[in-house]
């Protein structure tokens, strides 16, 4: 089936567009410009399937909405792992970025928006699995972007999301929230050139920590967990280059809003849909009318 698009938007650089050029997410569009290609690493595969719980068999032929794909690091998997139809969408410039890596792979099947989660240009009631990873804390109405996710689905589909997870008071005691209302403020440039600058050491020093058995101190460094977050199998470049990216990501984006597992299984109740797995900073749900 195609799903129906409500309106055409403005066209350009052949990506249907909806809404305010310039908005909250214009922080992501400028990341992912930059790094384009980073996060294409076979990890994505895995992370895929280990966040949905589906298997490339299972979503053959469905349509499949996924909400907030950046450079398209996981539009990619179900590009190519599947003969899925993809309606993909983000707020941000980086739509410009998702299509140069992978509008080539299958164009026939590949849909891509660049719309908010709050006006997406689709029929309520209309797919068969709606992804949203990475996003939901970033946007401005947590509770009110979990009922536009579930809106889109069909009566029984499943909405898969994750989030930053709340876990204790000791959550926001993190150099990442200490510092974010001055970092968030930086002309992304600046801020981006001060992490450059700074990584190597930060790395090293986070190492060394971790080599002395003291890792938790790590959460004081302004520095992604370069041990637990990034992929095992990095050269030291990529290694560098991911370091950077994952820490801009953690002191640009306007809001970034974590939450208690349990509240957002209860947003989801609350918006119609049956809980069916919840691990930390993990929901899977089913609509349920």
């Amino acid at each position: 089936m195609t799903i129906q698009v409500l309106d055409a938007g403005r066209v350009v650089d052949g990506i249907p567009r909806f809404g305010n050029a310039v908005n909250y997410t214009e922080t992501f569009g400028f990341q992912w410009n930059r790094f384009a290609e980073t996060q294409l690493h076979p990890q994505s595969s895995e992370m895929l399937w280990r966040l949905t719980g589906w298997a490339p068999e299972e979503v053959e032929g469905m349509d499949i909405l996924e909400v907030g794909s950046g450079a398209g690091r996981l539009s990619r998997v179900l590009l190519e792992e599947t003969n899925a139809n993809l309606y993909s969408l983000d707020y941000s410039s980086a739509v410009d970025v998702n299509w140069r890596n992978n509008g080539h792979i299958a164009p026939e099947r590949f849909h891509l928006f660049q719309a908010s989660i709050y006006e997406m240009p689709f029929k309520d009631g209309t797919f068969d699995k709606v992804l949203c990873r990475g996003v939901l804390q970033h946007t401005p109405d947590f509770e009110q972007s979990v009922r536009a996710l579930v809106a889109k689905a069909k009566p029984g589909g499943e909405i898969v999301v994750d989030f930053y997870e709340i876990r204790g008071w000791w959550t926001k005691v993190h150099a990442k929230y200490l510092l974010r209302p001055l970092a968030k403020r930086m002309k992304h440039d600046r801020l981006l050139r001060l992490i450059e600058r700074n990584v190597d050491w930060l790395v090293r020093t986070h190492n060394w920590l971790a080599n002395v058995g003291l890792h938790a101190l790590t959460r004081f460094l302004p520095l992604v967990d370069v041990r637990n977050v990034l992929p095992t199998d990095l050269t030291p470049e990529q290694l560098r280059e991911w370091a950077i990216l994952d820490t801009f990501d953690m002191f640009s984006p306007e809001y970034d809003n974590p939450q208690r597992t349990a509240d957002v299984v209860a947003m989801f109740e609350r918006a119609g849909t049956q809980p069916s797995f919840v691990a930390p900073g993990v929901v899977r749900a089913a609509k349920t009318f």
